[in-house]
């Protein structure tokens, strides 16, 4: 006959398996932790600060405890560039690289049809209005997807959108330098740094 948890352990292990790579084994063991270092106060707090600061910037997508955030804010991002991220640790990966001097649009996640996942969930609609309000100063789109076949997909899907209303902006991707398969927030930064340098058109024309 196994113990049973009181309730309460009961309800945070649930939470806890939901996050991405934790499992029941380390939801067990973060638990334990907690517990027994007494932090369980200052990650409620934490957990507090952030349900009532933190927020999506207008602009980007990104998330921010001021009005804007400070990529958005900072007058020495280029504007004429902008790149599409599927996520904000993917921001975070390419900005650690330093290879990015441009603004940034944040989608949330990525195409999965089966999962009922559309263009829609993913905030598309956003990124068509946020290219439509910089256009007369934006020169090029560089989507940054992972190389994996949702990833891919998702490209394929935004690169079309823009195309169609405006066939005469640059729209390029991270070139292959990245592997198939891998996410860009766990590949090492000299990687994505030459991903970034040697991106591609998409559409087959020269290299800038």
């Amino acid at each position: 006959m196994s113990i049973r948890q009181p309730r309460p352990i009961e309800e945070l292990l649930q939470v806890l398996t939901r996050l991405p790579g934790i499992g029941p084994r380390s939801a067990q063991r973060i638990t334990s932790y907690l517990l027994q270092s007494g932090d369980v106060p200052v990650l409620s707090r934490a957990l507090q600060e952030v349900e009532k600061k933190i927020h999506p910037c207008p602009l980007c997508n990104s998330y921010t405890d001021q009005r804007i955030c400070a990529v958005c804010r900072d007058p020495t991002r280029q504007k004429r560039l902008l790149c599409v991220v599927e996520s904000i640790a993917d921001q975070y990966a390419l900005d650690q690289t330093m290879a990015w001097g441009g603004r940034y649009f944040v989608l949330q996640g990525r195409l999965n049809p089966l999962e009922g996942i559309d263009g829609h969930a993913i905030g598309l609609d956003r990124l068509l209005q946020r290219i439509e309000q910089r256009l007369e100063v934006l020169r090029r789109v560089v989507i940054a997807t992972s190389y994996t076949p949702e990833g891919d997909a998702t490209a394929y899907y935004i690169i079309a959108a823009i195309q169609r209303r405006w066939p005469a902006l640059r729209v390029t991707r991270l070139a292959r330098g990245l592997p198939s398969g891998i996410e860009i927030e766990y590949t090492d930064l000299h990687t994505i740094a030459n991903a970034v340098y040697d991106r591609q058109p998409e559409n087959g024309k020269e290299r800038e």
